[in-house]
């Protein structure tokens, strides 16, 4: 049985994705040495360019997702900098 993938390939979408993931598969490598915040960082540009693929597959689920992780990592980013007392 052949598994044949429904999403479009070679076009911008297919960039953006790949490229989002990999950026948040370096996040999670960052987050699991403990190197905060730049693993928020990585993090936020994966998610953002997640969204960016939602938006442009009209996908609510991934738009969604996405806005609220962004949020999430920016929250993390500002208590970083300016909030109180972060390991």
């Amino acid at each position: 049985m052949e598994i044949k993938s429904i999403t479009p390939k070679g076009d911008l979408t297919w960039y953006v994705k790949w490229f989002s993931s990999i950026v948040i598969l370096i996040g999670m490598v960052l987050t699991s040495v403990m190197m905060t915040p730049i693993n928020l960082y990585f993090h936020l540009v994966g998610v953002v360019g997640w969204y960016i693929v939602g938006f442009m597959w009209h996908d609510r689920a991934l738009m969604i997702l996405n806005s609220a992780a962004a949020m999430i990592f920016l929250m993390g980013i500002v208590n970083y900098h300016f909030g109180g007392t972060y390991p």
